[in-house]
């Protein structure tokens, strides 16, 4: 199994050429961040997770987790790191510094949350959901209530769980049973969350669960859901964990991948009823859920990005090493990597890859200006901005994860098949990927209906005329070549949103039916953009005299590539698309 080294030149190179470092760190509260700033952190983060973390994700994998005496056993590979993770600061990165964070922008971070998910995925999964439960305390918990978990939950010292699901509701939030009733200043709370992950473990002084549930004269359907922080230790006088709270781990599910993630049933309130302190006001939960759900939707896109990275990186070492058959041009038998279809592959593999993660960093680079900006109209800009963006992250990355992770099996060959070598554990591990935080089919159904009809496809036309301006420069650089695929996709994007508000009154299924398609035509555009103004810039270096010349021109080819290999897709889900959905609901139920 290869040894992980981040990408830090690609890193870099996103961060503070192609997507500004520079006017972020000019936003109120960023000042003290700078390109070298940038760099020293990234370099010791490759450091850290290369070294430390890498080498426990197949261990890890092997060992797994279980439940013994209501409390989760983790796997004996991991024992000390997130302590370890918690010391060196890498949780607080881009944390409030009114609450103890080192107040870095969301776009400096981002990276080294990649690192944190290549080197280990199940480990990386405890702090990405801890980041979403503070997201949702920040933007709706009381003064009180952020000064008492903020600080620990940013630090890392303490960690926190996203609790959803049951086992008859699944994405079907209306149905929701668990059960608040109001006692004095809290709530008791009882009811089963499936498939919580982290939900339990040893690593923290305490976990922060954010339950959603009923209170006793709640509406039914989506409008009765209430938000609740429920901690594992309920807080005493000083803010410290104090009484065990009434909540336990019933199991962990035994799934296909990410096996040292403890993905666990919870029980809340089996005994006296598990105390819990409402966020916000009754009966206005989902709306807040959604706010940390979108930023986990990101993070979970990120994640398909950074196994793509995994395998990528393992696929190149084994073609390397590999020797066999011969090929045109030498005499003796040569490293696989030589072969025509092998490089193909690889080429396959690192486009999407780098294709997967600018599209992936530009929603965090519009998310800083959204936090940060003094200006309201600057922030609503990129409200829609990182709107539109998120299901294309999360649906473009997850998917790229996936194909990457399988294509970097079908490099090793047999090989692959084989457990040891550690190409099947990415692809096992990406599988989740499309289908945790809002399938990629509900995605789809977010970018029809809340995205596009509900402003009548005003964000999603800022955004390609956005895109547009950026390749406008292209010609002057000898890179028409380039843009103008994209500029014929944008195109059919065009048409395709047409259609779409053309049929939408035409069928009841007809958006289900094509809202998959449709996602796909415009983030693989999207992402082609980005990857052509990443050209842009590779090439401005280049005409500078670029001391990185071999990686610039490498970008230009792997655009390329991009461009003429994966791009023509899109073609290929207008055709899709305007086909329509008749022969999609053609088949009678019963003859299934």
């Amino acid at each position: 199994m290869t040894d992980y080294t981040a990408p830090l030149d690609e890193m870099n190179f996103l961060v503070n050429d192609v997507l500004g470092m520079g006017d972020i760190a000019a936003l109120p509260g960023y000042e003290e961040c700078s390109d070298e700033l940038v760099e020293a952190i990234y370099g010791e983060a490759g450091r850290y997770f290369s070294e430390v973390i890498a080498p426990t994700n197949q261990s890890a994998d092997s060992e797994g987790c279980r439940v013994e005496d209501a409390a989760v056993v983790s796997a004996k590979s991991l024992d000390g790191l997130y302590q370890g993770f918690v010391a060196a600061g890498w949780p607080a990165l881009t944390g409030d510094p009114q609450f103890e964070g080192q107040g870095l922008p969301h776009l400096a971070g981002v990276a080294v949350e990649e690192m944190c998910q290549s080197a280990n995925l199940s480990f990386s999964l405890l702090p990405l959901l801890t980041k979403g439960v503070i997201t949702a305390i920040e933007r709706f918990a009381s003064d009180e209530q952020k000064a008492s978990y903020l600080p620990q939950l940013i630090s890392g010292e303490w960690s926190g769980t996203m609790n959803l699901t049951e086992s008859q509701a699944g994405s079907d939030l209306a149905a929701v049973r668990a059960k608040a009733v109001p006692v004095d200043d809290h709530y008791l709370i009882s009811g089963q969350k499936i498939f919580i992950t982290w939900g339990d473990h040893s690593y923290t002084d305490n976990i922060v669960h954010l339950v959603l549930a009923r209170t006793p004269d709640a509406p039914e359907g989506v409008k009765g859901i209430s938000l609740f922080i429920v901690p594992k230790f309920i807080l005493d006088a000083d803010g410290k964990p104090g009484q065990r709270n009434d909540v336990y781990p019933v199991s962990v599910e035994h799934k296909m991948g990410i096996h040292a993630s403890p993905t666990c049933v919870l029980s809340f309130g089996d005994n006296d009823g598990a105390v819990g302190y409402l966020i916000g006001n009754e009966n206005e939960g989902l709306s807040y859920m959604f706010a940390m759900m979108n930023h986990a939707r990101l993070a979970v896109g990120l994640q398909g990005v950074s196994v793509a990275e995994r395998a990528y990186q393992q696929a190149v070492n084994y073609a390397r090493d590999r020797v066999q058959g011969n090929v045109p041009g030498q005499t003796e038998r040569a490293p696989i990597i030589h072969h025509a279809d092998v490089r193909r592959m690889l080429m396959m593999m690192r486009s999407q890859t780098e294709a997967a993660r600018v599209l992936s960093y530009s929603a965090f680079s519009h998310w800083d200006y959204l936090s940060h900006s003094p200006d309201a109209d600057i922030r609503a800009y990129h409200q829609r901005r990182v709107d539109i963006l998120t299901p294309l992250v999360k649906a473009l990355s997850t998917e790229v994860g996936n194909e990457v992770a399988y294509i970097g099996v079908q490099v090793h060959g047999g090989m692959g098949f084989i457990e040891e070598t550690g190409a099947a554990q990415y692809m096992r591990d990406a599988r989740i990927l499309p289908i945790y935080e809002g399938t990629n089919g509900i995605q789809a159904l977010d970018l029809i209906g809340r995205k596009l009809l509900r402003d009548k496809g005003a964000a999603a036309s800022e955004l390609l005329a956005d895109l547009k301006q950026d390749l406008q420069c292209a010609n002057e650089l000898g890179l028409e070549h380039l843009a103008q695929p994209v500029l014929n996709s944008f195109d059919l994007c065009e048409q395709a949103i047409r259609f779409v508000f053309e049929q939408a009154g035409s069928d009841a299924h007809f958006a289900g039916a094509v809202a998959f398609d449709l996602l796909l035509l415009m983030s693989n555009s999207v992402a082609a953009a980005l990857m052509v103004k990443s050209a842009i810039v590779a090439q401005q270096q280049l005409n500078a005299g670029s001391d990185k010349a071999l990686f610039h021109k490498t970008k230009l080819a792997t655009v390329q590539f991009y461009i003429e290999h994966v791009l023509p897709r899109t073609e290929t889900y207008f055709r899709s698309l305007k086909n329509g959905h008749a022969s999609t609901m053609a088949v009678d139920v019963d003859a299934f």
